[in-house]
Order: C-alpha cells, then sequence, then structure tokens
C-alpha cells in the first residue's frame, strides 16, 4: 500500500506480519504488578528511532529489515511474554497469556532521505501515522499485541525503527533492555547481556493493602479535562543559554537545582497561565520517578522490566502558581520528588487493588512530566550505528517526555513536547518567551534572539 503525506514524499508499506519467538517456549499465564495495571498505564505509547546508513562492517550491504526482525524473534525467546496477549481476571487484574501469537511488524521503503525531513527529525513526529502505521483492530488493551513495529527503509540507505508498546507491559528502562537485547541478537550473541527478569510480584500490594501516603495525582475530582479538539502539538528546546536564563531568575539556595526540576517548574508555570484556571482552582505536577536501585530499597532485581516507577504530585492554587516567582514553582517539583520511597510505591499499589485500578490521573489542571534524557534510547545501536534521534513520538495528552537532541546547530539540550489546544498553546508560548527574556538581560532588545524552538 502507496501513502502518499506530501507532494513529494510517500511511504509504501507491505501488510503487517507476525514475528514469534525463534523457538519454543513456556506456555503459561503470568500475573502483572498492581503497578503495571492501573489504569493510567492501559493505553500504548509510540517511540521512534532514525538511523543514518552507517552499517558495522559485520553488517556491510546487509538489509537492515530483515537482520532486525530476525533479532527480535531471537530476542522474544527471553522476553516471551512480550509475544502474549493480556487477558483481565477478578478485580480488573490483568495477566498474560503467553501463547507465542507474537508481535506486530510492518515492513515499509519510503521515496525520501533522512536530510529531506530536515527539523521533522524530532518530537512531535509529523508523520507518525505513516512511520506508524495504525494497523486496525490492533491498539486495544485486552487481547491484542502488545507491540507494533515498524520498519521503513530510507533512500539515502538509513531507516527509522518506530514501535508502539502497550505501557502495562514495560516502562521506559524496560523497553530499553529489550531493544539491548535485540542489539545482543543482532551482534551474534546466543543470550542477552542483562538476563530479563519477570517477578511482579515484588510491586504488588500489601495483604491486606493499606494505604499510608498521600497521592494528589489521583485525586477523584469531577472535571472536564482538556478539550480534545483542535489540540497542538510542539516541542520546544531548552540549551544551555535558555537554561541559564531561567536560572538567572532563581534565589541563591535553588541556583543548583537539576534541569529536570527547572524546566518543570518553568513549563508548569506557563502551562497554568496559559489555561486560565480560576484563582481558587487546583494545579498539579508529577513527576515519574524510577524506584530502581538501592536508592529507593525496593529490592527490585536487575533485569526486571515491568513498571517500576511511581508519579507523585503536588498542589498548589492556581493564583499562587502563577503570581509567584520561578521558584515557588521549583520547590513543589522538589518536593513532588522528595515523596518517593519504598513505602510511597507500596502505598500506590495497595490504593489500586482497594479502589479496583479503576481510579485514574485527573486531567483539568494537570501536568505529569517524565525524564527520558538518561535512559539510554539514544545507545541503542541496531547494527547501523547510535541513532540520530531516539524517543517518544511526542506527548500524551498531559504527559510530556525530556528527551535529550541537539538542535539545528548541533548544540546539545533538552526536547520538550507539550499538547494543549490551540488556543491554549498560543498562549503558552507567548508567555513561555516573556518568561525567558526577563532573565536574559542581553535578549531584552530583540525578542527574536530567544532560542526557543517549536516544530508542529
Amino acid at each position: 500500500m502507496v501513502f502518499t503525506f506530501s507532494k513529494v514524499l510517500s511511504v509504501t508499506r507491505q501488510a503487517p506480519v507476525l514475528i514469534v519467538p525463534a523457538r519454543p517456549t513456556p506456555r503459561e499465564v503470568k500475573q502483572l504488578s498492581d503497578i503495571d495495571d492501573q489504569e493510567s498505564l492501559r493505553f500504548h505509547i509510540p517511540v521512534i528511532f532514525f538511523y543514518k546508513n552507517d552499517p558495522s562492517p559485520s553488517m556491510e550491504g546487509r538489509d537492515p529489515v530483515k537482520v532486525i526482525r530476525e533479532a527480535i524473534s531471537k530476542a522474544l525467546v527471553f522476553y516471551y511474554p512480550l509475544a502474549g496477549r493480556l487477558k483481565e481476571g477478578y478485580n480488573r487484574k490483568l495477566m498474560v497469556e503467553c501463547n507465542a501469537e507474537g508481535v506486530l511488524f510492518i515492513e515499509a521503503d519510503a521515496n525520501f532521505t533522512l536530510e529531506q525531513l530536515g527539523d521533522d527529525i524530532q518530537q512531535p513526529c509529523p508523520y507518525l501515522n505513516q512511520l506508524l502505521y495504525d494497523v486496525p483492530g490492533s491498539e486495544g488493551i485486552l487481547g491484542c499485541p502488545l507491540f507494533l513495529i515498524q520498519m521503513t527503509r530510507l533512500t539515502c540507505g538509513g531507516f527509522i525503527f518506530a514501535l508502539r508498546m502497550n505501557h502495562t507491559m514495560c516502562d521506559g528502562s524496560g523497553l530499553v533492555q529489550f531493544l539491548k537485547a535485540i542489539q545482543d541478537m543482532i551482534r551474534g550473541k546466543c543470550s542477552p547481556t542483562l538476563f530479563p527478569i519477570w517477578q511482579r510480584h515484588i510491586l504488588n500490594a500489601r495483604n491486606p493493602p493499606r494505604v499510608t501516603c498521600i497521592h494528589h495525582e489521583y485525586d477523584e475530582i469531577n472535571n472536564n479535562g482538556v478539550p480534545s479538539d483542535n489540540m497542538a502539538h510542539k516541542s520546544f528546546y531548552f540549551g544551555a543559554k535558555e537554561t541559564k536564563a531561567l536560572r538567572n531568575q532563581l534565589p541563591f539556595h535553588l541556583k543548583d537545582c537539576s534541569t529536570f526540576e527547572l524546566l518543570t517548574a518553568f513549563i508548569w508555570k506557563c502551562r497554568t497561565i496559559a489555561l486560565k484556571l480560576e484563582p481558587e482552582e487546583i494545579a498539579r505536577v508529577s513527576c515519574i520517578i524510577n524506584v530502581r536501585g538501592k536508592r529507593y530499597k525496593t529490592d527490585i532485581p536487575s533485569g526486571y522490566y515491568g513498571n517500576a516507577f511511581a508519579f507523585p504530585a503536588v498542589c498548589s492554587k492556581a493564583e499562587q502558581l502563577c503570581k509567584n516567582p520561578i521558584g515557588y514553582a521549583v520547590e513543589l517539583v522538589k518536593k513532588a520528588k522528595a515523596q518517593i520511597n519504598d513505602e510511597y510505591i507500596r502505598s500506590v499499589a495497595d490504593l489500586m487493588v482497594i479502589k479496583g485500578r479503576r481510579i485514574k490521573f485527573p486531567t483539568r489542571g494537570n501536568f505529569i512530566v517524565s525524564d527520558l534524557s538518561n535512559l539510554g534510547f539514544g545507545e541503542v545501536d541496531l547494527g547501523w550505528g547510535k541513532p540520530i534521534y531516539a524517543g517518544t513520538a511526542g506527548a500524551v495528552e498531559l504527559i510530556s517526555f525530556f528527551v535529550k537532541h541537539q538542535n539545528k546547530n548541533g548544540e546539545p539540550g533538552i526536547f520538550v513536547p507539550i499538547c494543549l489546544p490551540q488556543s491554549v498553546m498560543e498562549r503558552f508560548q507567548e508567555e513561555l518567551r516573556r518568561k525567558m527574556i526577563q532573565g536574559t538581560m542581553e535578549d531584552l532588545c530583540n525578542i527574536n534572539q530567544t532560542q526557543i524552538s517549536s516544530k508542529l
């Protein structure tokens, strides 16, 4: 099937097929954790990688689609639950039926080069529907493929590797781990360097479940949320100059805050102003925090590829957030992050069971941020070198993902995608520019020098 999305650019797709594990795998049913199967994670998330034609010596002259397709099949032997299908049990408990039905795969060819895409090689990807075709009937949570993958060859010899993942099965760290296993198979290894661990019971609720922490991220409120029609999707670049301009606005005791804390606070404040919430309305921000490692004492083993995070929220009345200096928002973001410990994530799991996994984060006045800049997406080498862009394909409703990327001048920085109604986006951009100018004295006479770039 040929799909043309501009006067000169088109993609020709072959019929979708299923990639199954290369060898027989166990037939069994595995339960997901009580963190995995919460309502907030019952969606598919798109991720995209752009690769140049820079093959390793062993890949010279080989077809990347054939090589990677075979490697996926081999990796699924070790990650065989990903080739299964989800079903629901008592109290909406999710479990995966390991039946080796496979992951959905699409082979495609494009009539353009990476160079022709230009600034579109970043998030949000304006051609996502063509580079990751939504196969009819594949988008469900239950009884559908857990992964959809499309590989698109380019005329320059490069290719685009795009996938859509059922978020209940893996988080960002788990996805990178699976992709590194594919990388290992491409390099001829017999098994992954990091062996996968299931053990989802580690993040199950206690018996009896008991909620011991305050969870504003799941506050059950009646609101209309953000309208989904006429949405604008843009990304914003923050390099060294931009972050310095923001730090200039902080009091001395906060100037050493992390870039994540700074950008999250800044965007949350500008976004809230743009939304025009009532003065007494509550604005929330949630920071997605990975709980792997010794710091959180959760006993999550190396190789665990399930969802191992929480997203604690802090609240502020909209008027206070909008009128106070940016340091006020930074303090709140720090407070959100400081809530995370082993007890907190246990309390989340208990809450999910008590509420039947039906509660979800509120939408109106809410902002959720995930920092993917250090997860290792940019290190995934599928035989043709490291990607020139790797990460999510854009924001997902009110969730923004921080991704490392270079701007058109080759300067490293952070790209942040934002999704808002068109009228709100216009106000957001204006507020963002205004706040940046406050911290960049040399730009006061020339707004155009403020390097905040956005791309549809």
